[in-house]
């Protein structure tokens, strides 16, 4: 009776290992950003004062952003601040002046055609 506990108990935590696997490293931020994960999507979002860059991995590997579009709204403190993100290589991006600090909430809406997907970020 012991022998089979045990033996139920190892597969059971051998098998929630392999779920684990090392596919959950790629839930990291690569580009220096925020991580935020919608339906097995990793948006990643680095801002600054000067540039919005919006990176989307799916399963660790680039999406092809080039015919995408996203609007970004940033809220800071009581300022609200709407920007359209463009196509950039690899990701989406605006360039200009941004009140981007700590704290700082953005809400981006990603136009894939006919598809949308909303992510939500906070800026450390």
């Amino acid at each position: 009776m012991k022998l089979q506990t045990l033996l139920i108990t190892a597969s059971l935590v051998l098998g929630n290992m392999a779920w684990a696997g090392p596919g959950d490293a790629t839930h990291k931020p690569i580009h220096g950003g925020v991580l935020a994960t919608v339906k097995d999507v990793d948006y990643e979002l680095v801002a600054s004062v000067t540039a919005l860059r919006l990176y989307v991995r799916d399963h660790g590997k680039a999406v092809d952003v080039s015919k995408s579009t996203a609007k970004l709204t940033l809220l800071t403190g009581s300022e609200k601040q709407e920007v359209e993100l463009k196509p950039s290589g690899d990701k989406l991006e605006a360039t200009g002046t941004y009140k981007v600090t700590a704290g700082t909430k953005a809400v981006a809406v990603i136009s894939f055609g006919a598809k949308q997907a909303t992510a939500r970020f906070v800026i450390k």
